[in-house]
């Protein structure tokens, strides 16, 4: 057998080759990877050898010759292909060991030029393993290093690869080459007049795997699969780790997205509970227990079958609490062995352990989704992530009466809160804890008061409460209606043609108001 060695990452490649040479696989390689090789005293080959031309042009041309070509191309089970080798003097290539320039990451870091990203586009190598994979049943074609040990297993325990292994890695390797591709001509096509690069490219390549098949859909007659991203960012919903209950359904991935996102936004012990992707109650707390006994009396009947996150680790104290109610799915960053043993009689409850992102000023260190996308009739709706941090320093305070620090506090949070829940969105909260929530409404002025009924089901008083709307008060009844209910300051974005006239009335009751500056509609 002969192996073809060429590979940008050299991770685990030497003892790799060292293990393919110990069984009497014959090694050839090219330019760093062959002196790599050499240099650790393994027999090698150097392409150049093999093709009787030198490499050339930096090192553009080495591969993309008949001796290679011909060798990973030929089929073993047609005559008239093996005497072509044998006329013109060529071998057989069996396995092909190919990673590619690191084009993704080359255009990922900060001030890469379109010259760097043009160096880093291998040809080739994406040359080499379409020919392998194409000839799947005579080359096993290896694209990853992670690849190795399944590979080299087989080949000591049978002396050969199986058609499924190999096919199974041809597949891996045309999917490698169309992510490359995509990867491509995403950065090359987004490139604009000047050369700047867009944010848009002139052509979506969407690049995901699949993590698994789900039972159905969004409702029972749909079917379904859940999809990652190639490179998924840490502490994005994806990473998560099922530590016990029964298989995640389509329904339950979504809303335990919303619940995710919306908790891992808070520094402070904090628990959210979503129901149909809207979050029913959200609260701070000294530790998980408070944070979800307060976020539970928001409106506990909602809080039946919802989705409950915590950005902290959950103790026995808060697991015996929570395993009260019936819950779907229950994330946290870390779990007690004592809790995990609390739910160990539970079993259809669905525990998910995710990390907090590492943090810092980018969307990926956030654990965030730089871009949101939304399918329409045969097409995509593209645009940024709703990213946007409200910092104390950002509001305007344009009523008469200013607030107290209590009141800024609990603006803040509102604020934060209602960034999550759907349009139209209002909610009351106080003490770190939302009082009330109405959301997905056609009217703002209906959100306002099915947070106020909501508050009165619970029992929850809205006297002295801060309210958020996601968007500016078109006109003052939506803020006659949580101002009666008890609110005493709102946050609002502003920009309406009567925002004077919402002022004036907000100066009229007698409260605060300030406004964000930006709103977020959330559809």
């Amino acid at each position: 057998m002969n192996a073809l060695i060429s590979v940008s990452d050299k991770t685990g490649i030497v003892d790799f080759a060292r293990a393919l040479h110990a069984l009497g696989i014959k090694l050839i390689s090219t330019g760093g990877t062959a002196k790599l090789l050499a240099d650790e005293k393994l027999p090698v080959t150097e392409v150049a050898e093999l093709t009787g031309f030198p490499e050339m042009l930096d090192g553009r041309v080495k591969t993309l010759h008949p001796m290679v070509h011909g060798g990973l191309l030929a089929r073993r089970d047609v005559p008239e292909h093996v005497a072509a080798l044998k006329t013109h003097g060529i071998d057989t290539i069996d396995l092909l060991v190919v990673n590619l320039y690191p084009f993704e990451a080359t255009v990922a870091r900060p001030g890469c030029t379109l010259e760097d990203a043009i160096e880093n586009i291998d040809i080739g190598g994406p040359a080499m393993v379409r020919s392998a994979a194409k000839n799947w049943k005579d080359v096993g074609v290896l694209t990853d290093a992670s690849q190795y040990a399944g590979v080299l297993e087989e080949l000591k325990t049978a002396g050969k690869l199986s058609d499924a292994t190999k096919f199974t890695l041809a597949v891996a390797a045309f999917n490698r080459i169309s992510q490359y591709d995509g990867a491509i001509s995403d950065y090359l096509s987004g490139i604009q007049p000047g050369g700047a690069h867009g944010l848009f490219p002139g052509q979506s390549n969407g690049r995901f795997v699949k993590v698994q098949d789900l039972r159905y859909g969004e409702n029972a007659h749909q079917q379904a699969a859940l999809y990652r991203d190639l490179y998924p960012a840490p502490g994005s919903l994806v990473t998560a780790r099922q530590l016990q209950g029964k298989e995640l359904s389509y329904n339950n991935i979504a809303d335990a997205d919303a619940a995710w996102e919306c908790v891992k936004s808070f520094s402070g012990s904090a628990c959210v509970i979503v129901k149909h992707a809207n979050p029913c109650g959200v609260a701070l707390g000294k530790d998980a227990l408070e944070a979800y006994s307060k976020a539970f009396k928001t409106d506990p009947t909602s809080a039946f079958g919802g989705i409950i996150a915590l950005n902290c680790t959950l103790d026995e104290a808060a697991a015996q609490q929570i395993s009260k109610q019936f819950v779907e799915v229950l994330m946290a960053p870390g779990f007690t062995p004592e809790a995990l043993e609390v739910f160990k009689t539970k079993v259809n409850v669905r525990i998910l352990q995710i990390d907090l992102p590492p943090g810092g000023n980018t969307a990926w260190q956030q654990g965030r989704n730089l871009m949101d996308i939304k399918r329409v009739g045969s097409g995509l709706l593209m645009q940024t992530a709703d990213n946007h941090d409200l910092a104390l320093a950002d509001i305007k305070v344009v009523s008469k009466l200013q607030p107290t620090p209590a009141q800024l506090q609990d603006l803040m949070f509102a604020w934060k809160v209602a960034k999550y829940v759907k349009s139209n969105a209002i909610v009351f909260c106080a003490d770190g804890m939302t009082m009330g929530v109405g959301a997905g409404q056609m009217s703002r002025l209906d959100s306002a008061r099915i947070a106020s009924i909501k508050a009165g089901h619970a029992g929850l008083s809205l006297k002295g409460t801060a309210v958020a709307s996601d968007a500016f008060f078109p006109f003052r009844d939506g803020l006659d209606v949580v101002v009666d209910a008890g609110a005493n300051c709102v946050i609002q974005p502003g920009g309406s043609m009567r925002d004077q006239e919402v002022i004036d009335a907000a100066d009229e009751r007698g409260v605060v108001m300030v406004l964000s500056g930006v709103r977020h509609f959330r559809h």
